[in-house]
C-alpha cells in the first residue's frame, strides 16, 4: 500500500501567527489536525495540507524545500508580493542576481518561497501553488516518484520532478550540491497510510532507500525515516 502525501509541515515558534501567514497569502481555511498541530486545507486540487507544528528551534539554515508560487502576470505577481508584505513577509537575498524575474521573500519565521514571473512554462499547467521546490539529487526525485507513485514529469540532467496523477504542484528538486542540514530539519512531509499497514509500509519504503531515524525527530507516534538525502519525513500514526 503506497503512502500518500498528508501534510508539509512546518517547525515554528508561533504556529498560529505563520499559519495566518500562509492562510491570508494562500487564501487556504483553517482546519482542524488530528495530530495536534495547526492545519491549513487548500481550496483547489493541490492535495495535501499544510501543518504548523510548535518548536521552541530558531531557524538557522536555509531550508530544503520552499514553495514557487506563479502569476498570471506582472500585475498578479507584485500583487502577491504586497500581500506578502501586509502579512508579515520580507524581501530576502539568498544569492538571487538583481535581473532573475522572479522575488524571493520569506514567511515571519524566514521561511523562503519565492513568486514567480508570470509566462513560466515549467509551470504554466499549475495552480497558484505552482512548485514545491526542493534542493536534492536525482536519486531523492526517483525516490519520491516511487514512493508516492507519482510519475515523473521532468528528469533532465541532475533535475527532476513529480506531480500527482490529480493535479497540483508539482516537487522538484535540483541536483547537488547540496545545502547542509543542522539538527531537525524545519520543513518536511507527513505521510499518511491507511489503518493496519504502516509496518508493510515502513519496510516498503526502508526498501526504497529509506531509513528509520531515532526517537524525538517526529511527534508522538510518528516514524521517523530520511529519504537517500538525509531529509527527514515522518510516517504518521493513523488518525483516532
Amino acid at each position: 500500500m503506497t503512502s500518500r502525501l498528508f501534510a508539509v509541515t512546518f517547525d515554528a515558534n508561533r504556529p498560529h501567527q505563520l499559519a495566518r501567514f500562509w492562510s491570508g497569502l494562500l487564501g487556504w481555511q483553517a482546519a482542524d489536525d488530528p495530530y495536534g498541530g495547526v492545519a491549513l486545507l487548500p481550496g483547489d486540487d493541490t492535495g495535501f495540507r499544510l501543518r504548523f507544528v510548535a518548536s521552541e528551534q530558531p531557524k538557522t539554515l536555509q531550508n530544503r524545500m520552499h514553495f514557487d508560487l506563479t502569476s498570471q502576470s506582472l500585475e498578479q505577481q507584485q500583487q502577491t508580493v504586497a500581500r506578502a508584505l501586509e502579512l508579515g513577509g520580507r524581501h530576502i537575498d539568498i544569492g538571487q542576481s538583481p535581473d532573475d524575474p522572479h522575488v524571493v521573500l520569506a514567511d515571519p519565521e524566514g521561511d523562503e518561497f519565492c513568486v514567480i514571473e508570470p509566462g513560466n512554462k515549467f509551470l504554466a499547467e499549475c495552480g497558484f501553488v505552482g512548485a514545491l521546490a526542493c534542493d536534492g539529487s536525482q536519486a531523492v526525485g526517483y525516490f519520491w516518484s516511487r514512493a508516492l507513485d507519482w510519475p515523473l514529469v521532468w528528469d533532465q540532467g541532475e533535475e527532476t520532478a513529480i506531480r500527482s496523477p490529480h493535479g497540483g504542484p508539482k516537487i522538484t528538486w535540483g541536483g547537488p550540491p547540496l545545502m547542509p542540514v543542522d539538527g531537525r530539519q524545519r520543513v518536511h512531509f507527513d505521510l499518511a497510510v491507511a489503518g493496519s499497514g504502516r509496518q508493510a509500509e515502513i519496510e516498503r519504503l526502508l526498501s526504497l532507500g529509506a531509513t528509520l531515524l531515532g526517537s524525538g525527530r517526529c511527534e508522538s507516534g510518528q516514524v521517523a525515516l530520511a529519504d537517500p538525502d538525509g531529509n527527514e519525513f515522518c510516517l504518521l500514526a493513523p488518525a483516532e
